[in-house]
């Protein structure tokens, strides 16, 4: 609403007096023209009154929506900012753990040379277990029998004690089993002796299960970082969900700021715009019935101040804004 929309208005809702034929009207249709048109013009500002009021709680409505729009903008923003923060971490950390995987791997592969250098120090020490195959007639070569070995007596062994808790030896058929077993546990018996009277032999053996206690402690150490690396791995994509989730959330909270800031400024613009449509209806208000003296010229003076500002595109405080209401 503007000050020529109003006019238009005030003068398509005054019905003119007749003129006479000298062009002046007479004495008492203008007395009744002048009073409907104060009339008009009192109802016009009350109407304006009353929309001015309207924008003005519009405006401080729509401020308050931009205020909780803002807050909770910046809250997801500072949260956002905190959550990259422990990407960051998590991905130094997930960093640092595949360099000690890569480390372990080297002492794994280390500690598995070993255990390969040890056993074949300690098959040097046990002296040739394959025997070179004997020439036949024909050309056909026939292997011997690898000479039996702790672990393999070992093996048949526990093949045999299983076998015969299984019942499946009875008969004469388990006296020759329970026979094996005897021969078998007094080799074992004599090959130890041999390997302890071996001082080399006893020595190599040793350093197998030295070489494989550290290649097992070893592997135990990739697998353990391998997996502290996984999770902060996992961590890390997880955060950088929340991230996205929580940037979307922000920008929605900023969307609504936007919308919310420019209803407002569109709210104080009507207001304004009503105010100086105030100023103008009381301005031919006291035109008509004469201006007042002492209190009445002192507000006058105040309030022509705060429309000079208004009109010239100064701003004016909030306080400012709903005195010049008021006193219109």
């Amino acid at each position: 609403m503007d000050v020529k929309a109003l006019m238009k208005g005030l003068n398509g809702g005054v019905k003119w007096a007749s003129r006479r034929e000298d062009g002046n009207l007479p004495p008492e249709q203008v007395r009744m023209t002048m009073s409907d048109f104060k009339t008009q013009l009192e109802e016009r500002r009350k109407l304006v009154d009353s929309k001015a009021t309207q924008y003005r709680t519009t405006r401080d409505e729509w401020n308050e929506k931009t205020k909780s729009h803002t807050t909770v903008r910046n809250e997801l923003n500072a949260e956002v900012r905190e959550l990259i923060v422990q990407v960051r971490e998590q991905r130094e950390i997930r960093e640092q753990m595949n360099e000690i995987v890569r480390e372990k791997k080297s002492a794994r592969s280390a500690a598995s040379d070993a255990v390969k250098a040890a056993k074949l120090a300690f098959d040097s020490a046990k002296g040739p277990e394959a025997p070179a195959p004997r020439e036949q007639q024909g050309g056909r070569k026939k292997w011997e029998k690898r000479p039996a070995t702790i672990p393999s007596l070992r093996k048949e062994l526990y093949r045999l004690e299983n076998e015969f808790e299984q019942g499946r030896h009875t008969g004469n058929n388990e006296t020759k089993v329970m026979k094996r077993m005897k021969d078998i546990s007094a080799q074992i018996k004599k090959l130890k002796v041999a390997e302890e009277s071996n001082t080399d032999l006893k020595d190599s053996r040793a350093a197998i299960q030295e070489a494989m206690a550290l290649q097992e402690i070893a592997h135990e150490e990739v697998q353990q970082a391998a997996t502290a690396a996984q999770e902060a791995h996992e961590l890390m994509l997880l955060w950088n969900s929340e991230v996205d989730r929580q940037r979307e959330l922000a920008e929605t909270a900023h969307r609504g700021l936007r919308t919310s800031k420019k209803e407002a400024d569109k709210a104080h613009h009507f207001y304004i715009v009503s105010l100086r449509c105030l100023h103008s209806i009381q301005d031919m208000l006291r035109a008509m019935r004469g201006a007042g003296a002492g209190q009445k010229q002192s507000a006058r003076v105040e309030v022509q101040d705060l429309m000079s500002k208004l009109m010239s595109g100064d701003t004016l405080s909030t306080e400012e804004l709903m005195q010049l209401q008021s006193n219109n």
